[in-house]
């Protein structure tokens, strides 16, 4: 997987078939976390906090500056015509004396049922010092995907 890179987990295509998520409704956000574990598409049953087989959440950067513990919510729409596709809004942390400086990969999670599992993932290309200069995660022109393959960088 190459930096930028957008990946749905593999778990979510069987959260869709039991109806966990409402990409429409439901408060999806971006989180941010170390490299302490990495993630992949197989990831089994991630999470963001407790229930599954992964917690990204234990992995989560130290809150601080402008990024708020559990990330940032991400406006995120679906529709089905005519193609399925997922998008949402740019999402953007300035720089701040007070960031994080090990952010590693951004998860995608679903934070409105009380398992919030998690969506997808984008590689971030390494360590970042959130201090040092902003970070902002912006969806490709036709959004993020939806058939298990990034539809381009994010």
């Amino acid at each position: 997987m190459a930096r930028g890179d957008f990946e749905y987990f593999d778990q979510f295509y069987l959260d869709e078939g039991l109806a966990v998520h409402n990409l429409n409704a439901n408060s999806i956000k971006w989180g941010l976390v170390t490299n302490a574990v990495i993630p992949t598409r197989s990831t089994p049953d991630p999470r963001w906090g407790t229930g599954g087989t992964t917690n990204f959440a234990a992995q989560e950067v130290t809150p601080g500056g402008n990024y708020i513990a559990g990330g940032t919510d991400l406006s995120s729409t679906f529709s089905g015509l005519p193609a399925p596709t997922h998008n949402g809004a740019v999402v953007s942390w300035a720089a701040d004396a007070g960031n994080p400086q090990n952010a590693s990969y951004g998860i995608m999670y679903n934070d409105t049922p009380a398992g919030k599992q998690c969506i997808a993932f984008v590689d971030l290309g390494g360590i970042l010092d959130m201090r040092a200069g902003p970070l902002t995660l912006t969806p490709n022109a036709s959004g993020f995907g939806i058939k298990g393959k990034s539809a381009g960088p994010v």
